[in-house]
């Protein structure tokens, strides 16, 4: 028996895999359960024009990044630290710190585990950070400058 998988299956395959199981696994099991349904012609169909709509959202999704990635190319984050002799920062600029400065001036909403460069900036000067925008595909880059 030939079915579409509607959930990923331990074992079996992931979400919109088209896998061949026994009749009694399948109609007991899979099918009760709602974790596949058997694969016709018509089911083929929908799964083929879902998939199309998913390549449609992920190209969207990848362009909305490149825009973002453009974006930030121009964008110079300020940062104000203590310092003390010969340079030496008290304290640091977090990820965090990044993210928020972000929204807060620019309106560019990413998340703080996106940071490639996951370690605080504890020095002076300019520093560009890298940022995953989009599956290791669109790697955005933000210079921040810590001062006094």
């Amino acid at each position: 028996m030939k079915v579409i998988l509607l959930n990923d299956v331990n074992k079996l395959g992931k979400k919109g895999d088209i896998v061949t199981v026994a009749d009694g696994y399948g109609r007991n099991f899979l099918l009760r359960r709602r974790l596949a349904v058997e694969a016709t012609k018509k089911s083929m169909e929908i799964l083929d024009e879902q998939n199309l709509q998913q390549a449609l959202q992920e190209k969207q999704l990848e362009a909305d990044a490149q825009e973002i990635q453009k974006q930030l190319e121009k964008i110079t984050l300020e940062f104000t630290v203590k310092s003390g002799k010969d340079g030496r920062v008290f304290g640091s600029v977090s990820t965090k710190q990044i993210a928020e400065q972000l929204m807060k001036d620019h309106n560019i909403k990413i998340d703080k585990r996106k940071v490639l460069e996951g370690v605080p900036i504890n020095s002076l000067g300019y520093t560009d950070v890298k940022v995953d925008l989009y599956k290791n595909k669109v790697i955005g880059i933000i210079r921040v400058h810590v001062s006094e």
